[in-house]
């Protein structure tokens, strides 16, 4: 029987133990869930290096008791020289997915962390930040056992990343590929982690450690500049929601794909099937996920580029045509474009209730692979996913953010529980968290059971090229061919594949029980006291 995890005082999910324990230790001294979450957020950057950096974006959902949710945007623009023609100059017909060329736009993450610690000394939140980033300057400085995922990719990757300026150096100690369990160090990371402890997360952006970026970023020869490290910061937001026969759910709005995740929760909600794990659950999830795609694929692009309102298909009109185009014994025409994508998703609840979701991402795994000799930043490649075509919805311009599958979750139900989850995978992210989310508020299943059991996922991530409906043979054979009877383009894949992604979830009581889950699949923990 699987086991979900509860205590009272404080929980913190995240995909790395060590991550995990990083938070837990911040609430354990008093601190409030989002200093839990900026400790568990760097320590990740740090032992998770091939997934993570504070080279790349972030995103926050934060709830208080009695008080409406907060989305932070800590995504990062293109750079301001940046258009078609300056690829187009170079002989590209697309942007490169890997290398200097590919560390197009600014790094997000930190200006997420400052703005979310701003909201924290509002609640009383006094943790120094030199404190919060304590467990990720030791690890990067005495070194953290290689996982076993990190010694995988980094041999996967090897060929494609091996000549991307100091990949090498950072990913390939004494030139070879690391292995499990050995310590893996990282000292120049570790002093500009302590640079910022004492200076401010500001300095990335505006200081000592910004003038340093920028000088090694052109070096390099990444198109960003000092001014664009400059002009940077993170918005605050209000979410989008959806409201559910049970509660209300929140994700962000564009230029994630939030609305798709909502879309996908509104549709389901109509056309739920009464059997968790049966053919009509399943055909409804993978369905309603078509519909929301195919209105994210036309629709969501940096906010000062919309056409439409993403609220406004998250009306009861707009759910219901849409919910009138899925058929129950026929599958839809596919694919639609694709999104790949890399990332982690952590959760944190502290004692007053307080709630965290928050995602964080490079985008691919190692990012642009390009690293920063002297600050020892990996870079993301989050850029890649503009589009060099006149007319495109995401259309490469100067400062413009791109489309990010990034999309931190939050439910709060009419019974007073409130629930933060969450996955890295990039299209799987909207996937998974309607699997999750269907089996908990629908179903009644235990938390642990809910991220444990068998998923799926449409269309591409993790290098995927095919679209196929990809389903983890756990699923029951029944199940399995009713699915393929109906259209859909099943393809099996292991009982517990890396393509689903690392999920988790956090849910409070009124009571005051929290419980937790986290994804097998990963390397992840709960941890809580």
């Amino acid at each position: 029987m699987l086991h979900t995890p509860r205590a009272t005082r404080g929980m913190v999910v995240a995909p790395h133990h060590l991550a995990a324990q990083a938070g837990l230790a911040v609430l354990r001294e008093g601190g409030t869930a989002i200093e839990a979450m900026v400790a568990a957020a760097s320590t990740v950057a740090v032992v998770y290096p091939h997934m993570n950096s504070v080279g790349g974006d972030g995103f926050w959902l934060v709830a208080e008791p009695g008080q409406e949710p907060v989305g932070i945007l800590a995504c990062g623009a293109a750079g301001g020289r940046l258009t078609p023609e300056f690829y187009r100059e170079r002989g590209f017909t697309a942007i490169p997915t890997r290398g200097p060329l590919a560390a197009n736009t600014v790094a997000g993450t930190l200006s997420g962390w400052d703005a979310a610690l701003e909201l924290s000394r509002a609640w009383g939140g006094r943790l120094p930040l030199r404190r919060l980033l304590a467990d990720a300057i030791h690890y990067a400085r005495a070194g953290v056992p290689v996982s076993r995922g990190q010694a995988e990719l980094t041999s996967a990757k090897r060929a494609e990343l091996e000549g991307v300026p100091g990949f090498a150096g950072q990913f390939l100690p004494g030139g070879a590929v690391p292995l499990p369990g050995s310590l893996f160090r990282q000292p120049a990371l570790g002093a500009t982690l302590e640079r910022l402890a004492a200076a401010g997360l500001q300095d990335f952006y505006q200081g000592e450690v910004a003038r340093a970026l920028a000088a090694e970023l052109e070096r390099a020869g990444s198109p960003l500049t000092e001014e664009d490290l400059r002009t940077h910061c993170a918005l605050r937001v209000r979410p989008l929601s959806v409201a559910l026969r049970w509660g209300t759910v929140y994700n962000l709005p564009p230029p994630t794909q939030g609305l798709a995740s909502l879309i996908i929760l509104g549709l389901f909600d109509r056309l739920r099937g009464r059997e968790a794990e049966g053919y009509a659950h399943l055909h409804a999830l993978v369905e309603a996920t078509k519909q929301a795609f195919l209105v994210r694929d036309r629709v969501v692009t940096d906010p000062a580029y919309l056409t439409e309102d993403p609220a406004a298909f998250l009306t009861e009109a707009a759910l219901a045509a849409m919910a009138g185009r899925i058929q129950p014994e026929r599958a839809a025409p596919w694919p639609a474009r694709g999104a790949g994508g890399d990332t982690v998703w952590l959760g944190a609840i502290d004692a007053t209730g307080r709630t965290v979701s928050f995602i964080q991402s490079i985008y691919w795994e190692f990012g642009s692979g390009l690293v920063l000799d002297d600050t020892g930043i990996l870079w993301q490649n989050r850029g890649t996913s503009f589009s060099l075509t006149d007319g495109a919805v995401n259309l490469l311009r100067p400062g413009r953010k791109p489309f990010h599958t990034l999309n931190p979750a939050l439910a709060r139900f009419a019974d007073g529980r409130i629930m933060a989850y969450g996955t890295m995978g990039g299209e799987g992210q909207p996937q998974t968290q309607a699997a999750v989310l269907s089996r908990y508020a629908y179903f009644g299943q235990e938390l642990q059971r809910a991220v444990t059991a068998p998923r799926w996922l449409l269309g591409r991530t993790w290098g995927a090229t095919s679209t196929s409906l990809k389903i983890e043979d756990r699923v029951g054979p029944d199940v399995v061919a009713a699915l393929r009877r109906a259209g859909h383009d099943v393809e099996l894949v292991a009982e517990f594949s890396e393509l689903m992604g690392h999920a988790g979830a956090l849910v409070r009581h009124p009571s005051g029980v929290i419980e937790g889950a986290a994804d097998p699949r990963g390397d992840g923990v709960v941890a809580a006291f």
